[in-house]
């Protein structure tokens, strides 16, 4: 770990491009559109959360997607006549141009396509890695202590300010010997110990999804925006929203789907949710869960 997990999230300032995009089409003001689109980002983990987005956007019925080029070179098939391009992002550069596999033909003697592109929503296992420890890990980059202690049944865990002038150490792999630093400590989040790895993991993204949402404000605005200005249920509803794409994408079940779906059976419409805010905190908890 040689610097911080991500780059900064960019500052907040007004509306950002993407909640303009979906304000304006007004495609997830209703809750059943919404949680739709947040079932098909968690399916559609193969792809950014952002692309996943996109994605649906252009082609809600999308099952795998790919460029020409890939599909040519690695499924030996080839784009059909009048094939309809799925705009998404591109690593270091601007836009992508890809395919779904239904817009697609085999070539001659084509092999069978693999079990991943026929099937890719099968549910997985259901049991994490290393994304907890790697997670709290990273959480110290941004000034976040995460303590761990028994706490009963009906308490999973919280986040809130911690008290000021203390310090968080990490190692920083630095060659040829790795280097002691210290940062501020910002917050303390507690995990209920009693809970399974799945469920502490799943509380402690819903945790830091208040933090990156900007739901206890900032100690630097250009980490992540303070939005504390949000009521409670908007501040529920997106830290909801983070937990289950993150824990989805990596087929855990968690009861943010049940409390998203009981929202959905509670009200017509969708709470004034930041879904760029929403997908940024998601593709950086992703981050922070792999290296």
């Amino acid at each position: 770990m040689t610097e911080r997990a991500v780059a900064p999230l960019d500052r907040d300032s007004a509306r950002t491009a993407l909640d303009e995009l979906f304000t304006l089409a007004r495609k997830y003001n209703s809750s059943d559109a919404y949680l739709e689109l947040m079932r098909f980002v968690g399916r559609f983990r193969f792809y950014s959360p952002f692309n996943a987005m996109l994605i649906y956007a252009q082609m809600p019925g999308a099952h795998f997607v790919c460029t020409a080029l890939r599909w040519r070179r690695d499924y030996h098939r080839e784009t059909k006549i009048g094939a309809r391009p799925i705009v998404i992002l591109q690593p270091m550069g601007p836009i992508l141009f890809v395919f779904d596999v239904s817009d697609t033909a085999p070539l001659p003697n084509a092999p069978p396509l693999p079990i991943r592109v026929e099937h890719p929503f099968q549910v997985r296992s259901g049991k994490i890695g290393g994304q907890l420890a790697l997670t709290i890990e990273n959480a110290k980059r941004d000034g976040v202590r995460v303590s761990e202690h028994a706490d009963g049944s009906q308490r999973a865990g919280s986040i809130q300010w911690a008290a000021a002038g203390q310090h968080l150490e990490f190692m920083i792999a630095l060659k040829p010997m790795p280097k002691s630093a210290q940062i501020p400590l910002w917050f303390e989040l507690l995990l209920n110990s009693i809970f399974s790895a799945e469920a502490r993991y799943g509380t402690l993204v819903h945790e830091l999804a208040h933090l990156y949402c900007g739901h206890l404000g900032t100690p630097n605005g250009r980490l992540w925006p303070d939005r504390q200005n949000l009521s409670h249920a908007v501040r529920e509803f997106e830290a909801e929203s983070v937990s289950y794409l993150v824990c989805a994408r990596l087929g855990i079940d968690t009861a943010s789907d049940e409390y998203l779906a009981a929202y959905v059976g509670r009200c017509s419409a969708t709470p004034p949710v930041s879904l760029d805010r929403v997908m940024k905190s998601v593709w950086l908890l992703e981050q922070m869960g792999r290296s």
